[in-house]
This record gives C-alpha cells, sequence and structure tokens, in this order.
C-alpha cells in the first residue's frame, strides 16, 4: 500500500507545481457562506444519519455549527481533550489549507483593509480568505465536502493530509482513526477511505487543485477497494437537490 512522505509544506509546493488537469463543473447553486452550508449539512444532507464520519458514533445536533456526540455509545476515547472529544464538528475532507493557502487573502492578510480589526491586528488567512474571497468561500461551502467528525479529531487531523500510518496505533478507544508518521499524515477507517477518495478526487477536478501522483493513486486504489454505499449515493443526491451538482465519482 502506499505511504506518503511528503510534508504539508513540500504537498503545498507539490499541488502547485503538479501538471493541470480537466476540470468538473462547479456546483451552479453553491451555498452563500460556510456556516450556511453547516446549517444545510445538519438539517438536510445529513438527516436521519446522524452518525460521524470517521467513528461512526451517533451525535444529537444542538446548533448549526455542531451537536453532541454519543461518545460513551461507540467507544470513543478522547486523547486528551473530553470536551471537543463530546463535542461534533464539521469537518473538511480536504483541509481548507489545500485550496486557500496560495490565496493572497491568506498568506497576506494585511493587505486587505477588511481584514484589520479595529485595534490595526490581522485576522488570520482563512478568516480573512471567508470574508474577501467570494472563490474561497464558494469552495469552502461546497457539501460534497463537508461531514460530521468528533471535535477532538477535527482539531488534531488539523490540515494534515491523508496516507497510511504504521503500526496503526490508536488514540481514540475504538475509533479506527491514526495519526502519525514522519511526517505526520492521517489515517481514516477503511469503512470510508473510498468516501474520502472520491471527495478528494471530485474537489481536485472541480476547483482545478492539483494532486500529486503518489495522492492520486492512493486515492483511486482507497476508491475500488471501498466501493459506494447505499448512504454515499443517497448522501450525493442530496447534494446535487441543495447546490445542483453530483459527485461524478460517486453517480457517474
Amino acid at each position: 500500500m502506499i505511504r506518503l512522505t511528503l510534508s504539508l509544506a513540500a504537498l503545498a509546493l507539490a499541488t502547485t507545481a503538479a501538471c493541470p488537469h480537466a476540470m468538473a463543473d462547479p456546483p451552479p447553486h453553491p451555498l452563500a457562506s460556510f456556516s450556511a452550508a453547516k446549517r444545510v449539512a445538519r438539517d438536510v444532507i445529513f438527516a436521519g444519519h446522524a452518525i460521524d464520519f470517521y467513528c461512526g458514533c451517533a451525535y444529537t445536533p444542538v446548533s448549526a455549527s455542531g451537536g453532541k456526540i454519543e461518545a460513551n455509545a461507540c467507544g470513543y476515547e478522547a486523547r486528551k481533550s473530553a470536551a471537543r472529544g463530546k463535542k461534533l464538528e464539521w469537518e473538511h475532507i480536504m483541509p481548507a489549507f489545500f485550496f486557500g493557502h496560495d490565496r493572497q487573502c491568506w498568506t497576506n492578510p494585511g493587505s486587505f483593509s477588511r481584514c484589520l480589526r479595529a485595534d490595526g491586528t490581522k485576522l488570520p488567512g482563512r478568516a480573512c480568505c471567508e470574508r474577501v474571497d467570494e472563490e474561497f468561500s464558494r469552495i469552502e461551502s461546497d457539501l460534497h465536502n463537508l461531514v460530521p467528525a468528533v471535535g477532538e479529531l477535527n482539531g488534531d487531523r488539523s490540515n494534515l493530509p491523508y496516507g497510511v500510518v504504521d503500526g496503526e496505533p490508536r488514540l481514540y478507544g475504538a475509533c479506527d482513526f491514526e495519526i502519525g508518521g514522519s511526517p505526520k499524515v492521517t489515517e481514516p477507517p477503511d469503512t470510508v477511505r473510498g468516501d474520502a477518495a472520491r471527495v478528494w478526487l471530485y474537489m481536485s477536478a472541480t476547483y482545478d487543485i492539483p494532486l500529486p501522483a503518489e495522492m492520486r493513486s492512493m486515492f483511486k486504489d482507497w476508491s475500488a477497494a471501498d466501493p459506494v454505499d447505499a448512504w454515499e449515493k443517497l448522501r450525493d443526491q442530496r447534494v446535487k437537490a441543495a447546490q445542483g451538482n453530483s459527485n461524478p465519482n460517486v453517480a457517474p
């Protein structure tokens, strides 16, 4: 099985320098904001399927931004933050870093007057992009890329890419989610690797985000090993109804 050896910085350079590839059609009816996307994800896309993506934990929606994870029932054990281990958050399968890190609003937020606070300090890059870059906001709000996840996993993963972690270190109880390696990568459970891979390939094609050949090959292998299931098809149909497009890797 392929093991990624790219650091986050090297991966950013590789994705920028990789050969271009064919683009797919973006959503004809994109959500207005990330906040709006989270509300639709909660109320429409995952209605009747309140199960987190990585650990299979049931959750109770509390607000548009999150909810309460039933950690005891699914065997989740917090690595460090018990509070965040019980919190549901919305996770980008392809982290915002990969479609935002090379934008001016991300790299130099101080160059935008709207990204300066009253005291003269700058907003963080992502927050600046959300405020001034409409294209970034459309990509950030794509429902195909948005899933519910245990908050602690969302925080621990941060901007790390996917890969294979040797030794299968279990840091989260019964949850089959690993972080490790040098450089660090995150390894999702076998049961959702195909789902995750098909989202990465969709995002790459739809928004012209190059992927290193090694990563693209890994995702194709993951997609073949974990075929589309009934829930993934239903989720795709709901996303299409909400924003107007399907993931062609799910519904060709």
